[in-house]
Order: structure tokens, then sequence, then C-alpha cells
């Protein structure tokens, strides 16, 4: 359970729909598509409706602050089958990095690579009150490219299993390059917060809008809210 898993769902019923992609950047093929996740007759380029609408509101206010430049869409919708997969590859990633097989590993090992996973991933819950976010169609994984078609330096990249994926890592860095790297991930927050999305606390790329985390973030941030969600598991 996360604390946002508190807030109720009232599913509005909107319909997922198939984001414009010509208004944004996109990364192609997908990059989880390329590992085999099972997307079925599903694509990860759908949202809900009003998702879709201010993320179109998120990409003018990038516009009017540079021109030329795009939100790109590295993910958006994931069926639970693919979180599922996700989760497990990234598991799998992990015991890698480590030098680690899964069969040699202690109890307490594992409890720990799984908890660093949980870092980053959603459980690939079917419970109807607590599905994952981006299974709700109301959340999107996002970076910018610039007017030169390069994507911006965020200074660590989108899933990294590390503390440099949170999003004020870089905040109170001395250093050029890291600050550079924290004025990127503002300006990518900005246009997003402007549009009525939430970002994840703990990643710089994750951002919802109707979700339990995104009602739960709002009524964080203001006593006095009552945010429930509307979208729920698709």
């Amino acid at each position: 359970m996360r604390p946002y898993h508190s807030i109720p769902i009232i599913e509005c019923g909107e319909p997922l729909v198939k984001i414009t992609l010509e208004k944004f950047a996109v990364e192609s093929p997908h990059p989880y598509e390329k590992l085999g996740a099972p997307y079925g007759n599903r694509s990860p380029y759908f949202l809900r409706q009003g998702v879709v609408d201010n993320l179109m509101v998120a990409q003018n206010y990038l516009q009017q602050l540079h021109s030329n430049w795009y939100i790109q869409i590295f993910d958006a919708y994931r069926p639970i089958a693919v979180q599922q997969f996700m989760v497990d590859y990234s598991f799998q990633q992990a015991l890698q990095l480590r030098g680690l097989t899964e069969i040699e590993l202690s109890d307490e090992q594992r409890q720990e690579i799984w908890q660093i996973v949980y870092e980053i991933w959603a459980l690939p819950s079917l419970d109807e009150k607590t599905p994952p976010p981006h299974s709700t169609g109301a959340a999107v994984d996002v970076t910018l490219v610039d007017d030169k078609g390069k994507v911006v330096d965020m200074g660590s990249p989108i899933d990294e299993l590390s503390k440099r994926s949170h999003p004020d890592y870089y905040a109170n860095s001395n250093s050029l390059e890291d600050i550079n790297y924290h004025n990127n991930r503002q300006i990518l927050y900005n246009v997003m917060i402007q549009a009525g999305f939430q970002r994840n606390p703990r990643e710089w790329w994750h951002f919802s809008l109707g979700d339990q985390m995104w009602a739960w973030l709002n009524n964080q941030g203001d006593s006095s809210n009552q945010f429930t969600a509307r979208y729920g598991r698709i």
C-alpha cells in the first residue's frame, strides 16, 4: 500500500484515447515494446481524454517558454500485464547490476532488491482499489526535446533505479552541470504543473492527472482540499 491508495476512486467513465503524437516527440519504437512487453491490442500511446487535453496545454506552455521545444512522451498507458512484465524485468536488471543470480539470493537480499524495484515501479495490483497509476490511463512519463531535436539532459535516464531519479536530487549542488540538470527538470515540472498535473515525488519524469496519486498530492498541498480520483484501472 502507498499513501495515495487511501484516496477513493469515483470512476468518471472517460474513454482511453490515442495521443496525437504529431504534437509531441516520441521514442520509436517504444522502449518497452522493444523488450517484448505484452500490450496485446493496446498501445502505450493512449491516455484518458482529459489527460491528453491537458498534455496539449502543457505543450503550449512549453512553446511559450522555448519555441520549437517539445514534450517527449516516453510512456503512457500500461495494461497490468505490461506493469508485471516491467517489474520482473527491472528485478532481473537489478540482479545483473549486482552480479547476482536469483537462485543464490538470500531472503534478505531478495527483499532488498524488491524494495529498490518498488521505489520506481508500482505493484501490478489487480485490486480495483489500488491500481498502478499507468494502468488508469492518467499517468505519463515525459522528458523534453530541444529546438535541435536533442533530448534535454536531466542528469539521469528515465526508469533508473537510483536516488538520481528523485526530482530534487541536484537541487542543492554547486556544480554548474548539476545546476543545469536541476533547471531542466524544473522547466518540465513547471509546464506540467501549470497544466494541472502532479509529479511523483520519487520520479522526475512521472506526472499524472486525475488518479489517486494526483488527488493525494493535491490534498497534501492544501489541507482544505478533498480531492478524489476520477480514473481507476482500465
